[in-house]
């Protein structure tokens, strides 16, 4: 592994690099002409911001443009429900099909991510994503039955799939120690303005134009992904080690001393390969426990129906009695976003396992009182026109907002390597299919 002066030699800046050329036997014109020769995969905006200590944060807020595309995904059914069934004659399960499939196509996609991200790397890994997200969104901009919609949602799936999963292990492996909490938080924040944005978007443009509006977010993810640097770890681990290093000396800056961690990164790289590990092994207690209530607790979170109401949101509000209920969703989106935010902040004070267990219990009251109100409605217990009647539907929306709340809290820290993962999009759709049913 390299040290300081090698570090420094390669930057070639010291007083010393025409010593240290003569020492190895090599002209400086050589040595500088060695230095400038770059691997086709390093990004354009290498040789311009080298110095910058905020390239982590840069390059996180690019690949944040994935997250905001499966944020967008996820809300974007709310609001358009009524016109695309006006405009398409389609009807309530047809509609709830096409609301649902995104999971289909995000389970297929979570399939394929660690493949594709382990053999090709990050970048590719997001590129790959974002060209079927875009497919999909056109699709879904010229559809003109519910085969276009379908396959439109599909395609948008599948990249959210590979999205969910390679944007958190990105940043998760470019983060400077001391800022791996903020930086880990943007994924799932960025969710969050996703399902925002299309909301507060579907309160004034027409559903074609709303998914034409989706295409953006991957289509700046694609132009940006030129300008990002690829995992250190993920080089390491390609045996590239040079450009490990370059990487790694890129995105803390110049000016920072990287052996130490680019030392500590080639010794897990090399641990991790050296382990043999088989799917057997999961059978094993010391994995088998862990693993079990990590998926349950995710698989438990996704029968919930968050996604059921995230995608119906508008119709659940309607019905429950708003004039408006664009604006109440609206709302909703916007409590998600200041929870998420929130919640980097209070998992600190309270930790992870108090913060799950009493969001789960506050979700659990708020979806009784849920039931109970449209069980009331439904059974004509209480009359429409009566003040106990409206005192019920104020429960009905008050109880929405806190488990909207609670369930963003809950939802933004479950573990980044399990949530993303097939189960999640397995329940998922089960609900999402049959939520309007």
């Amino acid at each position: 592994m390299s040290s300081r002066g090698d570090d420094a030699e390669r930057e070639g800046g010291g007083p010393g690099d025409d010593s240290t050329a003569r020492k190895h036997g090599v002209s400086q014109d050589e040595t500088a002409q060695e230095d400038c020769t770059t691997d086709l995969q390093r990004p354009l905006l290498d040789s311009g911001i080298r110095g910058s200590s905020s390239h982590a944060i840069l390059c996180t807020l690019i690949v944040a443009l994935g997250s905001i595309q499966s944020g967008f995904t996820s809300g974007y059914a709310s609001p358009t429900q009524d016109c695309i069934r006006e405009d398409l004659n389609l009807s309530v399960p047809e509609f709830s099909r096409f609301g649902s499939f995104s999971n289909v196509g995000a389970a297929l996609g979570a399939l394929l991510s660690g493949l594709i991200a382990e053999s090709r790397g990050h970048r590719v890994s997001l590129s790959i994503a974002s060209i079927p997200n875009i497919i999909g969104w056109l699709l879904i901009v010229h559809a003109k039955d519910s085969c276009f919609l379908y396959i439109g949602r599909l395609l948008e799936g599948f990249g959210v799939g590979i999205i969910a999963y390679t944007v958190p292990v990105y940043i998760a492996e470019i983060a400077p120690l001391n800022m791996t909490g903020a930086l880990g938080s943007v994924h799932q924040l960025s969710v969050m303005i996703g399902i925002f944005l299309a909301y507060l978007l579907g309160m004034f443009v027409q559903w074609r134009l709303l998914a034409a509006i989706g295409c953006l977010p991957c289509t700046a993810l694609l132009v940006g992904l030129c300008f990002i640097q690829e995992s250190p770890w993920w080089l390491e681990k390609r045996n590239r080690t040079k450009d490990s290093e370059d990487s790694l000396r890129v995105l803390r800056g110049d000016g920072t001393a990287i052996s130490d961690e680019a030392a500590k990164i080639k010794e897990e790289v090399e641990k991790s390969q050296r382990t043999v590990f088989q799917f057997a092994d999961l059978m094993e207690k010391n994995y088998r426990d862990p693993l079990t209530i990590g998926i349950g607790l995710l698989v438990l979170q996704q029968l919930t129906g968050i996604n059921g109401i995230l995608y119906y949101a508008s119709t659940i509000f309607k019905d429950a009695g708003y004039e408006n209920s664009n604006v109440a969703t609206c709302v909703l989106g916007a409590i998600q976003v200041v929870a998420t935010g929130f919640t980097t902040w209070l998992l600190d004070k309270t930790g992870q396992k108090k913060l799950l267990l009493i969001s789960c219990g506050g979700a659990t009251v708020s979806l009784f009182l849920v039931t109970l109100a449209f069980f009331l409605k439904d059974q004509c217990i209480v009359p429409t026109d009566s003040h106990f009647y409206c005192e019920q539907i104020s429960s009905l929306s008050s109880a929405g907002v806190v488990k909207y709340f609670l369930q963003s809290i809950r939802t933004a820290y479950a573990p980044p390597a399990l949530r993303d993962r097939i189960f999640s999009w397995v329940g998922s759709y089960s609900v999402d299919h049959n939520v309007q049913g």
